[in-house]
């Protein structure tokens, strides 16, 4: 229910986007993936974010589609349409860097391999291993964003399971300190 949206918002844009910046910037512009990776990422987090949240909640507790709906209508109902984008912060923060990072070097990735090859347009095994490269950098940098935003969202779960006054809202930087401060720098990096 999340990929399929998520990927074809995200891949339409990018594409979209790069070649509109092409016809203005110039093709050879390095801007180029950072600007269309980041706006489409941008734009794709923000629609799909209310299911990410849904899927968070939906491993967190094992529930029936109908005690989901029942979970969701009580939240919509009592901190209105904007609860359902909680999470949201952190998740920006993890994909609209990742997205930058992973296509600003994958393309330059790309390019360096195929100089090194002297291949006009890349194969499969240049597009792979640039894909793998840019993919493991961006995830390795940015994964501290996204064991934040898991762990509001459990936090926000907890809360409400347990009955427990919500904690005053704390920033992602609070968050990571607490998370090292309990697991050590390492918890930056569970999963």
């Amino acid at each position: 229910i999340m990929a399929v949206p998520t990927t074809v918002i995200y891949f339409t844009c990018y594409d979209q986007l790069s070649e509109a910046l092409k016809s203005r910037l110039g093709k050879e512009d390095e801007h180029i993936p950072v600007l269309a990776g980041t706006l489409s990422r941008f734009g794709s987090v923000t629609v799909v974010s209310p299911l990410e949240l849904i899927r968070t909640r939906m491993q967190y507790h094992k529930l029936s589609y109908k005690q989901l709906y029942m979970c969701i209508s009580s939240k919509v109902a009592t901190d209105g349409w904007f609860s359902l984008w909680r999470g949201w912060s952190s998740t920006v923060l993890r994909d609209v860097p990742f997205s930058a990072m992973y296509w600003y070097n994958y393309e330059r990735f790309k390019k360096m391999m195929c100089k090194e090859v002297g291949a006009h347009e890349p194969t499969f095994f240049i597009a792979f291993t640039s894909g793998a490269a840019s993919g493991s950098i961006a995830a390795v940098i940015t994964l501290p964003f996204d064991v934040v935003k898991t762990h509001r969202q459990t936090e926000l779960w907890e809360t409400e399971t347990l009955k427990i006054p919500q904690r005053e809202r704390t920033s992602t930087w609070a968050v990571m300190r607490k998370i090292v401060a309990k697991n050590g720098i390492t918890g930056l990096f569970a999963g």
